[in-house]
């Protein structure tokens, strides 16, 4: 059994020096993808309607109710300038929101922005390794920019060729590029699918993992998204890939189109309170779902999601399960207590949750993952040793271990010193 506590120290024997904190590695940061990812892959025929960056002028932007809602202005329109992802009918601005590290809470506004004016580590490998010495971090994992965090962009387009190339694009950029010898195994891959098509989607996952990929992103509600709930079977050839191959799928709050709120003129401050709640509904989805016994490899984890909520919905799940199962929909699928299957197969990710690891027992030390969340505005870069080292002083260097590094090599199949081995990924 893991010991959560620090043992205490013999007044008799020689003080010993603290551990020092262990190299972090974090499993949610984000890239944003450089301008040519796309152009540089796709056919002809496409460069024109496929993903490309253009300058233009921004007309309004607005962040309520959970929904960003941006308007691209005109040649010649007033308004500040930026840079904007367009995709068919869509417009996406880059924003200080997509990378705000370097800059003070104050200066961090939902403002457009240009390339310029990012920090350079948000799309460049090097650039990016050097932010990581500086913040103790040694190995990240990426979610995406303007795919959105489960690729929900090219399941939105209209045209399903393109749709399927511009994912099958991102995926090699992702694995050849980000993830590729620069990077020396310290940036670990993380692949989408056609959400659209759960048997492209199997094909995909068995596509990257062939050479080496260990994680895929999903979304926590895709109902949200017009798709399938887990409670479907329309989801299972997606599901046996990612069983048979070990990859796990990585939800990240928001991958569902939409961020927690209350109403339609809820300020952003309301949504980022409550981020939680998705990955909170999307955990007793899986949990109910039957899945889990149906695939016993499967391993699903929640991005930026943070944990201290944990342990009171399993309470409950567990007692709904047991005291509900005559009318509930579950007995005949489930047949172990929820929080069983979640010891087994869910991993909670945080950055900044006092309150869960001082209710770890609760939870599962082997249940619980470090991130930074660079570049976004939420990051603790580059405090993250120091932040790890406030909330976690109170515990055994071994549980600190395994929360910062150990979980993380074990579940995305690392080296034993934390590195990526896939293609290009020497050190």
């Amino acid at each position: 059994m893991d010991t959560l506590e620090t043992s205490a120290t013999d007044p008799d024997s020689p003080a010993t020096a603290p551990a020092p904190f262990p190299k972090i590695i974090s499993v949610d940061d984000h890239t944003v993808e450089p301008p040519n990812v796309w152009q540089d892959r796709l056919p002809k025929k496409y460069l024109d309607t496929g993903p490309r960056v253009v300058r233009a002028p921004l007309k309004e932007m607005t962040f309520l109710g959970g929904r960003f809602k941006p308007v691209m202005g005109a040649p010649g329109d007033d308004g500040p300038i930026g840079d904007w992802w367009v995709y068919e009918d869509l417009h996406r601005p880059l924003t200080r929101l997509d990378t705000a590290v370097g800059y003070s809470r104050d200066e961090i506004k939902l403002e457009i922005i240009t390339y310029e004016q990012m920090r350079p580590g948000s799309y460049d490998v090097p650039q990016r390794l050097a932010d990581m010495d500086v913040n103790h971090v040694q190995s990240a994992l990426c979610f995406p920019t303007f795919p959105r965090f489960c690729g929900q962009t090219f399941t939105e387009a209209a045209d399903r060729e393109l749709g399927l190339l511009g994912v099958r694009a991102y995926n090699d950029w992702m694995v050849e590029e980000w993830c590729g010898p620069e990077a020396r195994g310290r940036l670990i891959p993380l692949t989408l699918i056609p959400l659209w098509d759960a048997e492209l989607a199997a094909a995909e996952v068995r596509r990257n993992a062939a050479r080496g990929v260990r994680a895929v992103a999903f979304s926590e509600i895709p109902p949200h998204l017009g798709l399938p709930s887990v409670h479907t079977d329309d989801w299972d050839p997606f599901l046996a890939a990612c069983d048979e191959t070990g990859t796990v799928v990585a939800m990240h709050i928001g991958s569902s189109s939409r961020m927690p709120s209350t109403s339609a003129d809820a300020p952003p401050a309301v949504g980022s309170t409550i981020t939680f709640a998705n990955c909170c509904f999307s955990m007793v989805d899986w949990l109910m779902s039957g899945k889990f016994e149906r695939f016993p490899n499967l391993k699903v984890m929640y991005a930026e999601g943070q944990i201290g909520w944990i342990p009171y919905i399993l309470e409950r799940a567990d007692v709904v399960w047991e005291e509900n199962r005559g009318w509930g929909g579950v007995a005949d699928k489930v047949h172990r207590p929820p929080s069983e299957l979640f010891a087994d197969h869910v991993y909670g990710c945080f950055f900044d949750d006092a309150f869960g690891l001082r209710n770890l027992d609760a939870i599962g030390v082997g249940n619980v993952l470090y991130e930074t969340d660079y570049p976004h505005s939420d990051s603790t870069w580059p405090e993250s040793r120091q932040v790890g080292e406030a909330q976690m002083g109170h515990l055994d260097p071994d549980v600190v271990d395994r929360i910062v590094r150990r979980n993380a090599i074990e579940l995305l199949g690392l080296t034993e010193d934390g590195l990526w081995a896939g293609p290009g990924s020497a050190s």
